[in-house]
């Protein structure tokens, strides 16, 4: 028989969240969870309570001691929910390829020679590989390994595209930088300013959630025109030269 979610003895509380009743009430006294309803002697917990918990125990997994999270609490004034709803808009994954891996064997038949131990250890700095032990690797991005096989099978040392990686990889850790501070400016910052009003929490919330596709929707389109205007530039002059005779 379900429990109405309104009417949690301290015990149903504990099983329903997985935190024991010695924790519960020392949330309690802390402040970190608002006094239970109380008929006829008896407290009962309701959704508040228990989305307080799950979010404490959320972001003592992220790191943040009690202190920490009474201090966002009483900050914000915010409901629980909506800080569970903020925190999953900033930690949901946003690759959507699914890891796969690789025996040390199937690489070799991929890259040949080339990719000797020195190599596959640089392709781990770079976090192109993840070891996992008995020669077994994890790429979290096989795209960028299915990349790395077809411009190294057109001629391309291994080296050298791992090179190009691992430059791509500065330049978009300096964009992704730029983007989320054009929203810690310009949408968070002044929301805080604000007093972190109730009514904006959702509007706010849906905007971070936003910022990873339209970011990558951004950067897609301006990199397709870097690249028609670099190739366009480059082989033009590459014409140009044999066009004139030289070598």
């Amino acid at each position: 028989m379900l429990v109405p979610m309104e009417t949690l003895t301290i015990e149903q509380l504990s099983s329903e969240s997985g935190m024991t009743v010695r924790n519960i009430r020392a949330h309690r006294a802390r402040g970190l969870l608002p006094a239970p309803e109380v008929r006829e002697r008896v407290g009962y917990y309701g959704p508040e309570h228990v989305a307080r918990l799950k979010l404490i125990q959320q972001m003592q997994a992220d790191g943040f001691n009690l202190r920490a999270i009474q201090r966002l609490l009483e900050e914000t004034q915010s409901k629980p929910e909506q800080l569970l709803n903020l925190r999953e808009a900033v930690s949901v994954p946003f690759e959507t390829e699914q890891p796969r891996v690789f025996t040390l064997q199937e690489l070799l038949e991929r890259f040949g020679e080339e990719a000797d131990e020195q190599t596959l250890k640089r392709a781990q700095r770079i976090g192109l590989l993840t070891p996992l032990g008995e020669d077994r690797f994890e790429a979290p991005m096989p795209s960028l390994l299915d990349a790395a096989e077809e411009v190294v099978g057109r001629g391309v040392p291994l080296a050298h595209a791992l090179t190009v990686v691992s430059k791509l990889q500065e330049q978009c850790k300096t964009i992704a930088r730029e983007f989320v501070r054009l929203f810690l400016e310009d949408l968070w910052k002044p929301f805080a300013a604000a007093g972190y009003p109730q009514e904006r929490w959702a509007e706010v919330t849906e905007s971070i959630d936003r910022l990873r596709p339209l970011s990558s929707q951004a950067l897609l389109a301006s990199y397709q025109l870097t690249m028609t205007r670099e190739v366009e530039e480059a082989f033009g002059r590459e014409m140009g030269r044999i066009t004139r005779g030289r070598r």
